[in-house]
């Protein structure tokens, strides 16, 4: 599957909203799911769909709805995933867009869930977005796609 979504990602791999970020979501997912008990297919899906169908790093309106529809064409052939999950799935890509708050530090206030709003929580998100940290996944991520290239 992430073979499938690099080969029809437009913008740079490593960019701002490329692979490094795609993982840092998935983290960022993952940590908070384990507290809030949030669906973990939906998470990680989410992490690498949502900014799959950008075609600008900067104002993209409508690349959530598009990232939606591209894991709709890519679901029974690469992942499957129930209606009522991809349901949430496609809300959570085609909303993200919504906001209007990238590029600063979060605020609690505008946050969902008690663990989200945590300070040390949204420290350690911060701090690893504004530092363009790569988590290790994405070396998987990198092995996978040259061993199908």
């Amino acid at each position: 599957m992430i073979n499938a979504i690099r080969r029809a990602y437009a913008l740079e791999w490593t960019g701002i909203h490329g692979v490094g970020h795609w993982a840092r979501v998935l983290e960022n997912g993952v940590r908070l799911a384990s507290l809030t008990g949030a669906r973990l297919q939906v998470v990680r899906l989410f992490a690498v769909f949502h900014d799959s169908r950008r075609v600008k790093e900067g104002h993209d309106p409508g690349h959530g709805r598009s990232g939606a529809d591209f894991a709709a064409a890519l679901r029974g052939e690469l992942f499957q995933m129930s209606d009522e999950d991809f349901e949430l799935l496609r809300i959570a890509c085609t909303d993200h867009t919504l906001g209007k708050r990238v590029g600063i530090r979060p605020d609690p206030n505008y946050l969902c869930t008690e663990p989200a709003k945590d300070r040390a929580m949204i420290l350690w998100a911060y701090q690893r977005s504004t530092t363009k940290a790569m988590p290790e996944l994405v070396k998987e991520w990198e092995a996978w796609s040259h061993k199908s290239a």
